[in-house]
Parts: structure tokens; sequence; C-alpha cells
């Protein structure tokens, strides 16, 4: 009897989920609010940027073609994904608000319908936007930024962003480690610089230190001048001495000084395979990467949490009216983006996880999504 009552219930459960003509309705609005925003934000950003740009445009004559195709058509995905889920809250917030004032939530739970029934539209299309959101972050804005970056450093910024690096710790190989005290980007030569092999036992085997190092770009090679060579062996010590050697190192120049854009110019596959590289390394730019890994995951995951906010938060009839709803929904949404930055810096410079850094908003907005829920009007 248990077991037909289970059987039973599973199937009105699954009957209620059904697409109905309300859902629809719901989903509409949603998802054609949504796009409204994008659109208008987006136009506003565009004449933004091409007012600040312009001088520099004309300066270095940039083709029509270039500016609308290579940067602008970049730019707005770009720009669009990077905000995705504030564009989502403020059309939840928008037109939710807009069906509590017109009393159609009201006449929607009075039909008989939950509100968590009311909810399953607006997670379709929070699944619907956080898929999308997934795939072009992962998979198509890190090419199309590859295009952009390329437009703006040939006609609106320096031709070389890379930035000086100093204190530059590296495994080169296994049981080699490089260091640099500080890399001219610009020179390709580096200050300061050491090789140091071990043994699989952890024993020095050699030392190559010198007063400089610089990349020679016809060979490929890196070439250490004015060195001092220790080789250790078990018979004794030889040491050498001369104005300039080739090195072995299997690193590139930019592998110790990259475009800060550069993290977002890799597709998820592109990524993971260079976290792996940075471990093996040792780099001290490992958590910039990691950061980058786990935003990917956790902002199409964030699209579901502000849209419960954002309905449970505007889904009451309030004196204030709409106004009153977005005023505190952008509110919300800007203390979530600012709480998201201030957790990266604090995995950057101190002892904050990467993962951990970029999951403590959505855990903390799901709790605030959560108790928002259990007070909404049912």
């Amino acid at each position: 009897m248990e077991k037909l009552n289970d059987k039973k219930t599973f199937r009105e459960t699954i009957s209620s989920l059904r697409i109905k003509l309300i859902d629809v309705y719901i989903i509409r609005k949603f998802l054609g609010t949504f796009f409204f925003c994008i659109v208008l934000i987006l136009t506003i950003a565009v004449v933004f940027d091409f007012a600040e740009k312009i001088d520099n445009f004309m300066e270095k004559q940039a083709p029509l073609k270039a500016i609308i195709i290579d940067y602008y058509f970049n730019f707005i995905p770009y720009f669009a994904m990077l905000f995705a889920p504030l564009f989502v809250f403020i059309a939840v917030i928008f037109f939710t608000s807009k069906l509590a004032v017109n009393t159609e939530i009201i006449a929607i739970l009075n039909s008989g319908m939950s509100f968590r029934r009311m909810m399953w539209p607006y997670f379709l299309s929070a699944f619907v936007i956080a898929t999308f959101t997934f795939v072009l972050t992962n998979y198509v804005i890190p090419k199309s930024n590859r295009i952009r970056m390329d437009f703006e450093s040939k006609y609106y910024r320096s031709s070389n962003r890379r930035i000086p690096v100093e204190n530059i710790h590296r495994m080169a190989f296994k049981n080699t480690y490089v260091y640099m005290g500080t890399y001219n980007p610009l020179s390709m030569r580096g200050q300061n610089f050491t090789i140091e092999k071990f043994s699989d036992s952890g024993r020095l085997e050699s030392k190559l230190s010198s007063a400089s190092v610089v990349y020679d770009t016809t060979l490929h090679k890196w070439s250490a001048m004015n060195y001092y060579l220790r080789k250790i062996t078990d018979s004794g010590e030889v040491i050498s001495k001369g104005r300039e050697i080739d090195t072995t190192l299997m690193i590139k120049p930019e592998d110790f000084s990259r475009d800060p854009g550069f993290v977002g110019t890799m597709t998820s596959g592109e990524l993971d395979n260079y976290i792996d590289l940075l471990r093996l390394q040792g780099s001290d730019e490992l958590k910039l990467f990691l950061i980058e890994k786990y935003r990917r995951f956790a902002n199409p995951f964030a699209v579901f949490i502000l849209t419960l906010i954002g309905v449970t938060l505007s889904s009451k009839k309030i004196r204030g009216g709409i106004g009153m709803n977005i005023g505190i929904g952008l509110g919300l949404s800007f203390s979530y983006i600012l709480f998201l930055q201030f957790a990266s810096q604090f995995s950057l410079k101190g002892n904050l996880g990467p993962m951990l850094a970029m999951w403590i908003p959505n855990i903390i907005y799901s709790i605030v999504g959560l108790v928002l829920y259990k007070l909404a009007p049912k």
C-alpha cells in the first residue's frame, strides 16, 4: 500500500512539473526582461566605451571594420557574461515586482498553485541562462578575448602590457629550480639568476649563478652572463667561470610576465593544462588561475541563487512599489559582486583557498535566499 502511495505521489509530482500556460508566460517574461536588460546596459556600455577610446582609434587609424568586428563583436559577449548574474537579478526583480503590483501573483496563488510550484518556471529560465553562461565563459569567450586583446594592443594600448616581475621561483624540470631577482619583459632580461639541480635524495648536484640572463629570440635559448658554475660529484667539487653560457631551460619569456588579461584567453581544457604546468613549476601565479577556474563554475550557479532571492524579495506587494524592490535588489546584487571581489583578493594575498573564496559568496547568499523563501508570502 505504501509503495502504491509513493508511486502515486511521484506521478503527481511529475505531472505538476509539466509546462503549463502560466509557466510559458513567466518564462517569456523572465527571458524577455533579461535580454532587454542586457541589450539596454550593453548599449550604454558600448557608447561610453567608444566615447572613451575614439581618440585612440583615430590616432592609430583603426579600420572601422576592425573596430566593429574584432573589438565590439568580442567586447559585447565578454561584458554580458561578466555581469550576467547581475542582469538576471535585475530582470527577476523588475518583472516579478510588476506582477506583484498588478496582483497577478496573488491570482496565481489563489488558483491553487503553490509558491514552490510557481518557482519552477523561474528555475527553468535560470537553467537556460546558467547553461548559456557556462558554455560561453568556458569555450567561446576565451577565443573572442584573444581577438579583442590583440586589437587593444594594436590600436588602444601600448604594444606590450606585460607586467615586470620580481622574485621569480620556478621548477623548470624535476629537481631543477630557477630563481630570478627581477625580470624585464621589454628587454627579456633578468637579474640575479640562479639554477639549482638536486638529486632524488635532495642533495645539491649543481648550481649556476649569474648576474644577468637574456633570452635569445633567434636560438630560443636563455644565455647566462658572467656565470659561476658549481658541480658537486662524489669525487669532489668542480667550479668554472665564464662570460656567457647557454642554458637548457624550456621556460619561455611569457611564462615570467603575462598580460593581465591572459587568464581570460584560455578555454576550460587549456586552463586545466596550464594550471598543471604552473603546479609543476611552483609558480606564484597558480592562485590567480585557480580563482579563474572556480569562478567559471561559481558564476553560473549564482544565477540560481540570485533568481531565488529576486523572486522571494519581489513577490510581495509593498507600499514602495517597483522602485523600492529594484533599489533593494540592486543593493544586494552589488554587495554580492563586492563580496566576491573581496574574497578573490583574500585568496590572492592571504591563505584563503581559491575554491572556498569563489564559493563563499554563493554559500552565504544561498542562506539569505532560503531565509527569504521561508518569509515569502505563500
